[in-house]
């Protein structure tokens, strides 16, 4: 069977990334995969992962909806070209921008659940918008625009 995760599908050159890519041993490893309408991550802070004690570094939310993001993009196109993720090649998508608002201290302990649901497609952009809660309760919110990869940096 293939696996839903859409980062298990990116081609080996561009999956080294060090939010989201399976070849990075010492990267976050995110892992995102369609559940109905949405794209949704789970992911464990780790204790170094901290800001102060108890609560998660807000580095590590931005980093964790910036890749969630690009996943979703990259979903979303294989899913518009009538495929479902691990049929054919899962495209790259990298980071126009990037816009986290911090609603809560995050606390560190508990998974986080990232949902993300695409709000515009267009030929040169996909911009998805995002939620981070922890146990329940929903502390940060991300837009974040993505860009089908560059050929420079193929």
């Amino acid at each position: 069977m293939t696996s839903p995760v859409v980062q298990h599908h990116y081609p080996e050159i561009f999956a080294h990334c060090y939010g989201c890519g399976r070849m990075n041993d010492l990267g976050l490893q995110l892992k995102s995969a369609w559940e109905g309408d949405e794209v949704v991550a789970r992911y464990t802070p780790r204790p170094e992962h901290i800001a102060i004690p108890g609560f998660v570094y807000g580095g590590l939310l931005a980093s964790l909806i910036d890749c969630h993001a690009m996943a979703t993009a990259a979903a979303h196109a294989v899913r518009l070209a009538g495929r479902t993720i691990g049929e054919g090649e899962t495209p790259r998508y990298v980071t126009a921008a990037l816009h986290v608002d911090y609603l809560k201290p995050t606390p560190l302990g508990p998974e986080l659940v990232i949902r993300a649901r695409v709000a515009e497609t267009g030929k040169r952009k996909v911009v998805v918008r995002m939620t981070v809660t922890a146990d329940g309760i929903e502390t940060a919110r991300g837009e974040v625009v993505a860009a089908p990869l560059p050929g420079s940096m193929g």
